[in-house]
Parts: C-alpha cells; structure tokens; sequence
C-alpha cells in the first residue's frame, strides 16, 4: 500500500462533529509498541524479514525512512512489512527523523548487535516528562561497550573481540532497557541475564520473534531473561505482531463513552486485565469472546480510582484514554494517579477548553461528574493526549478541531477509516495556517 508521506505529517488537524451515538465493530491493528521495536530488530537478521499485521501509523514510515538511510530495502503492503537487510551498510543516524519518535533508540541495540557500533543521535518522542537511557546505556556497558556523548549523537562501540555476556539488573524494569539489552546481547559471546526485566506481552513478542530466527531467549515475560548468545541470526518464517492492547483499550473507553453497542475484534483479553477491570468497576458491561470484546451501551457509571504501574498493572498509556469515560459517571470524584510518567497530564487543561469539570492538582487528576461537553479547539500534545481528546470530541455536541492531529496518527492505525465505519463524522485535514500540504487524507 503506497501512502503519501505527508498523510502523517505532524501539522494535521482533526475535526470531529460530535454527539453522534456510534455503533458497529472495529478491528485492532497490531501494537505499536511491538512494531517499533521488531522494525529495528529485522537488522539482526541475514535475510528477509517478513512482518505481518503491521499497524498503518506515521512511526512505522517514520522507521522505514531509517532503514532506506542503510541501503534495508522495504516493501510495505496492506498490513505486510518485507524488510531485506542483505546489503545493509553501518549508517550513522543522527537527529532528524531520530527526534520524531522515541522507538529510534531501539536502533541502538540493533546496530550494536550487528555490526558491533552503533552512532544514534538522541532520541524524541512524545513529552510525557522525564524518560532518560541511562538503563539503556548501562546495559550496554556491562557488555563491554563503550558509549559517548558527542555533538548530540551517543557513540555506542563494542570491544574488538566483540560484547560478551553479562548479568544486568535493571533499577527498575523499563520496557525500552529491556528490548535493547536483548537485541545488543542475542549475538554476544555467552549468557546474559536481565534482572528486573520489564514483563509486557510487547517484550514476549520480541522474543519470540528473535528466537524464530535462531536466537536462544528465555523467560521473557517474567522478570528474569536468559540470553545465549548465537552467531547468525535468519528470518524463516513471517511473524505477525500481536494486537495493540493500548488501540484495544481506547475504543473500549469510546464505546463506553459514546457508543450504542460496539464489538471490538482482534483482542489478546488478558493483555488488558488490569484496564477492563477497572472499566468494569465503573459500570460498564463487557461480553468477552475469544478474540473479541463487545461493549454495551453505558448506563449509570461510578467513579473509581486509577492507578497505572509496569505490566501487568493499569498502563500508563491507557490513563488518558479512559479520564473521558470518568466525566460521565453521575457522582463522585474520579482519581487518575500516573506512577509511570506523573507528568502526564496536559490533556487536562484542553478537556477544561470543552468543558470537563477536572483539573490537576500535584500531578494527581481530578474528574467529576460533566453533564455535557462543547465543542472547542483543543491540542494534541503527544499520541495518547490525541486519543483522549479525540474521544471527548466525538461525546460533545458542536465541532471539535484538534491541532498537532499527526500525534494521533503516530499511534492509531488508520484512525479516520475506522471511526467512520462507526459511525462517526470525523475528517483529517491539512492545518489551514501551513499550506503547501495534500488538502486532506485518502480514505
């Protein structure tokens, strides 16, 4: 599927006519925060990589341009990934594209793993507060590696007899540590073994995708990881990536809020126990099949509690998504507390633009009951903000436009498509104030 770039550039504004109960099915595209990192991965391998059920979202193109900068040929169709690293050439990346999405640094661990250096400028990303490397470059460290800072790039170079195998304890178990570290250590001499490793189904998709080209990884998804190093790594076979529990859990907070009776397919449910949990604490009822979930329409709803931790906790990434769903409830105050990234909390003052009865205090989110939201014009400052500004656009009455549309576009595949199928009347266009972009997105 050939799309235009500029479908995803970051100057985009969605507008939504609210008010309109949804109804239908939809299906979950595969997890972002497995693709971004499976793409640079594909680097390990000697010959082609197949990845299939690949979500059509900016940070896949944004990875694709990347890989074209090494001489990777990439072949995207439909949901089909085909990457061939066979000529593959050690190519600094420096900032640039390196600052638009923060899933780059997952290049660290993948160059240093094959060619034994690797030259990255720093990564972006969303502004969600605080996210250093400084676990990343630890683990690479203990390696043997040495790292560097130098004119905004980290120089990341392996000994001359190669990175051994080393026991490595995380400080605390962060998913971004965790996949570098494995891809730096799958071709070192040894075993290396990472303590406190993070747990998310992400992380086992990983694994399972490197051990399918011969690498030796064991316990992923607990929070010890053994390594065996190998020497060659070989694509045999396509992988499909596992849903995206975090696309899955915003169109469940959506049906909840406005919807008249909607069935979400190609769901993994235990990937979202802590999340439907708490949906169902409120109120909301949830039929579960095998790989779907069909969310009724909402009746009276009562506040609750959040909290988000690592995995298998409530997700950090799902705390924006369902602060929407807290509005309607009929009483009481709704509590959202982030322990991941207590910063995260600019979507409150755009929500307070249309009217939400919240505000933060200290960090903490405090919802009360909103009887109606108005439209407004309102900001996406990073890809989850956007989904929970695009969910309390589609509950209120009048228009809603949501600047920095392109966030959203980073993290939802083929956003417009689907929530049209639901019914909504939902357009993506080009800013007004920066021309010489496509006036609008294919559909």
């Amino acid at each position: 599927m050939k799309v235009e770039k500029d479908l995803f550039s970051p100057m985009k504004q969605m507008i939504i006519h609210g008010g309109k109960p949804l109804q239908g099915d939809v299906w979950i595209g595969g997890a972002k925060n497995s693709t971004v990192a499976l793409i640079p991965a594909s680097i390990l391998s000697r010959t082609t990589v197949i990845l299939e059920g690949v979500p059509r979202i900016a940070d896949v193109d944004n990875l694709m341009d990347l890989l074209n900068e090494m001489d990777v040929h990439c072949d995207f169709h439909e949901t089909t990934l085909r990457i061939d690293p066979q000529d593959i050439k050690m190519s600094p990346l420096p900032a640039g594209k390196i600052k638009s999405l923060r899933a780059s640094y997952y290049f660290m661990g993948a160059l240093l793993g094959r060619f034994g250096k690797a030259i990255v400028g720093f990564p972006g990303g969303d502004d969600i507060g605080p996210r250093p490397i400084d676990q990343h470059i630890k683990g690479f460290e203990a390696l043997g590696a040495s790292v560097k800072n130098e004119n905004d790039q980290i120089i990341i170079t392996a000994p001359e007899d190669g990175l051994h195998g080393a026991k490595i304890h995380l400080k605390m178990p962060s998913v971004g540590a965790t996949m570098n570290i494995i891809m730096a250590s799958v071709t070192a001499k040894g075993q290396t073994i990472i303590e406190n490793a993070a747990k998310e189904p992400e992380i086992i998709d990983l694994a399972t995708f490197l051990n399918n080209m011969g690498a030796t990884i064991r316990g992923a998804g607990t929070d010890s990881i053994r390594i065996e190093g190998v020497e060659r790594l070989e694509a045999q076979i396509p992988h499909t990536i596992i849903p995206d529990r975090i696309e899955a859990g915003t169109y469940v907070a959506l049906a909840a809020c406005i919807g008249n009776g909607i069935r979400i397919h190609n769901i993994i449910e235990e990937h979202l126990d802590s999340y439907l949990a708490k949906v169902e604490e409120m109120g909301v009822v949830i039929d579960a099949d095998e790989d779907s979930l069909y969310v009724y329409p909402a009746g009276d709803l009562k506040m609750v509690q959040v909290k988000t931790d690592v995995y298998p906790g409530f997700a950090t990434d799902l705390q924006q998504p369902i602060t929407p769903l807290l509005l309607t409830a009929k009483t009481g105050e709704g509590v959202v507390i982030d322990n991941i990234y207590p910063k995260r909390i600019g979507h409150i003052a755009e929500l307070q633009k249309m009217g939400a009865n919240i505000k933060a205090e200290d960090n903490i989110i405090l919802a009360h009951p909103t009887k109606e939201l108005h439209g407004a014009e309102v900001t996406a400052g990073e890809i989850r903000a956007g989904a929970c500004l695009m969910i309390a656009g589609l509950m209120a009455d009048g228009t809603t436009v949501i600047d920095k549309a392109g966030n959203i576009l980073r993290g939802y595949d083929r956003i417009q498509e689907k929530l049209r199928q639901l019914g909504a009347d939902v357009k993506i266009v080009d800013d007004p104030e920066v021309p010489g972009i496509m006036d609008d997105v294919a559909n």
